[in-house]
């Protein structure tokens, strides 16, 4: 089978090079995807500027997630079919038309939704119930912090945060985001900016502050640790003000930033009562187990299908890329094939 995929080794985005090659005859336990649809997460950006610690070596094929159809099984694979519509994760690899992959990290899609739909589930959702249930232990009637609410991760936590009827404050970056963020059901909003910190303090009013989804870092990070209640959690799970729109990253940025980070003592912590956590989703790759235990729980929700914001074509990789960069973008930025 002939595939066309893209490739480079990392650096810039001006290294992708669409390339056509053979794929071989799926393994045993793996089966072959017919792409039809390629979500994009702010880790494919990070993978390939080279700035993500599981970047691979020499030349790679990015990309994490997607959907399509099964167009091969391996031999030993019995639960999937030729046709079957289906969506997955993979280490890396999602950037191409067809894929091989361990029949594990495929799942089916439900019947109602389409290919971008099921492209801008998995990440997003496992993201945001790993941090949100399994590391942040969220209870009823708490209140939860939730940074790039208009993003993909951010809707999937503030729907899953209502499932547990918590209270939600969601910042956005832009004043443009915050109808969908009405739309959905946040109980106060935030547009990011240099009052931050007297804005979370007006949107909490009084209520203690039990667990932030964090992505942004910086001075943002900071605030939000500092008005953590006691027994208050922080979920670390990225760092978007590390990123900017281009083909490289800016480095004297990268290297500002990464000397201004916020340090916090873990000394002081256990007087405040406080904790941080953060993941990477590539652990979840790893424990497969785990993740199809997540998706039971998480089937058991039953969320609305997630939002798409934004489809290109497949030849429009790099301008979804640096769509995506912008920081403009709402719900979730999908390439069609």
């Amino acid at each position: 089978m002939q595939r066309q995929a893209y490739q480079l080794k990392a650096g810039s985005v001006s290294n992708l090079k669409l390339v056509t090659e053979a794929l071989p005859e799926p393994k045993p336990h793996e089966v072959t995807v017919a792409i039809k649809s390629i979500g994009l997460n702010f880790a494919d950006i990070f993978a390939i500027w080279g700035l993500y610690a599981a970047t691979p070596a020499g030349v790679f094929i990015p990309g994490l997630e997607y959907s399509g159809v099964i167009a091969s099984v391996g031999e030993m694979v019995n639960d999937l079919r030729q046709g079957d519509r289906v969506m997955g994760v993979t280490r890396f690899g999602a950037y191409a038309t067809h894929l091989n992959i361990d029949h594990r990290y495929v799942v089916p899609l439900p019947k109602v939704w389409d290919f971008t739909e099921g492209a801008s589930f998995l990440v997003q959702t496992l993201t945001a119930y790993y941090g949100l249930v399994n590391l942040g232990d969220l209870k009823k009637g708490q209140t939860v912090l939730i940074h790039s609410g208009g993003g993909g991760v951010g809707l999937m936590a503030n729907r899953i945060a209502k499932k547990k009827e918590a209270f939600t404050i969601g910042t956005i970056g832009h004043t443009s985001k915050r109808a969908l963020l009405q739309q959905e059901g946040y109980n106060r909003i935030i547009v990011r900016s240099k009052s931050f910190k007297s804005d979370l303090t007006q949107a909490l009013d009084g209520r203690p502050l039990h667990l932030i989804m964090e992505c942004i870092g910086g001075k943002i990070l900071k605030i939000g640790y500092q008005h953590l209640a006691p027994m208050g959690r922080m979920i670390s799970y990225g760092s978007a003000r590390y990123a900017s729109v281009g083909n490289r990253p800016n480095y004297f940025k990268l290297l500002y930033y990464f000397l201004t980070r916020p340090k916090i003592d873990p000394q002081r912590m256990t007087s405040e009562n406080k904790s941080v956590m953060a993941f990477n989703l590539i652990f979840l790759f790893h424990n497969v187990e785990l993740m199809h235990q997540l998706l039971v729980e998480i089937q058991l929700l039953n969320l609305k299908k997630p939002i798409v914001g934004h489809r290109l074509g497949f030849d429009q990789l790099k301008k979804g890329i640096f769509l995506f960069q912008s920081g403009k973008t709402t719900g979730k930025v999908v390439l069609e094939i």
